[in-house]
């Protein structure tokens, strides 16, 4: 991580204050959202509560930002890819196995089944790809020496990839708890989850790295997490129309996560020489997850 600068970058928005009242607005958002479905729709009320867990949890890697800590290349590579293995996992097991269990519960054969769950898991990829060639953003801080507008723009890119990032992970919370019993879903929300504290301090450090205040990189990379919830959300709704979407949409968001895994965060693991402990920290993070699933089946 580059060393910090003692120039600050004035933030956007100039009050601090503003972001304290986005944050206040979007929890009571999120509460009034979560009285409104409980009696109306329980399976999306899950589902919110999950993305939710997400988002604290993006919010919890934030804090170290505040005490000065900071973490060695070799340490953020291997929660880039105990990151990626939680969700291959979670891809697996959450998600295309109860997918094609569900094709076949509407009376697909093995061949349909197959197809149905592969289709919809190509259609997710297209649709990362598509948002990930059409919306500006940078994959991951390369950087240079010295505080410039290309690295404050960098960095501003790199806030919207972790965005983009999210929607998978969100729209796969909301469908396992519509495709699963509700402790499976709450196994793939835990899961991703505990991915997500990494993804937090990155966001954090990168913002504080081209010279944003303590305060302005910790609130934002707070709300970077609220993607989660609003994907969650947006999943269980539109699965929980109909029992056939159900494969379609487990399928589709699976895609979308082997996109980013093999797109996004292998790549970024992989790119500074720490192979080995990016490939340890992925094997860890995906039986983590297989035991979270399989310990909560």
């Amino acid at each position: 991580m580059n060393t910090f600068s003692r120039h600050r970058v004035r933030p956007p928005l100039t009050s601090i204050s503003i972001w304290t009242l986005a944050i206040l607005v979007a929890c009571l958002g999120a509460h009034a959202l979560w009285d409104y479905l409980v009696p109306r729709a329980p399976h999306v009320a899950d589902a919110l509560a999950g993305g939710l867990l997400a988002a604290a949890a993006t919010a919890l890697g934030t804090l170290p930002v505040v005490f000065s800590q900071t973490l060695s290349e070799k340490v953020q590579d291997t929660m880039f890819g105990f990151g990626a293995g939680v969700m291959l996992a979670a891809c697996a097991f959450s998600l295309v196995v109860p997918g094609l269990a569900a094709a076949g519960e509407l009376g697909h054969g093995p061949w349909a089944r197959g197809l149905i769950v592969g289709g919809a898991l190509l259609v997710g990829a297209a649709a990362l790809l598509i948002m990930d060639r059409t919306l500006p953003h940078e994959h991951f801080i390369k950087g240079r020496e010295g505080i410039s507008m290309q690295r404050v723009r960098r960095a501003w890119l790199f806030v919207i990839a972790i965005a983009l990032h999210n929607v998978p992970e969100g729209l796969a919370i909301g469908v396992s708890y519509v495709g699963n019993d509700a402790l499976r879903g709450s196994a793939l929300a835990t899961g991703i989850a505990i991915q997500d504290v990494p993804e937090g301090l990155v966001v954090a450090l990168a913002l504080l790295s081209v010279g944003y205040s303590r305060t302005f990189a910790v609130a934002l990379g707070m709300l970077s997490g609220l993607v989660e919830p609003i994907g969650a959300v947006i999943g269980a709704l539109v699965v929980g129309w109909s029992a056939e979407l159900l494969p379609w949409g487990l399928g589709f968001a699976a895609g979308a996560m082997l996109f980013v895994i093999s797109h996004e965060i292998i790549p970024e693991s992989h790119r500074k020489g720490h192979e080995v402990w990016a490939t340890g920290g992925l094997m860890i993070g995906f039986v983590l997850m297989m035991l979270l699933d399989t310990a909560l089946a």
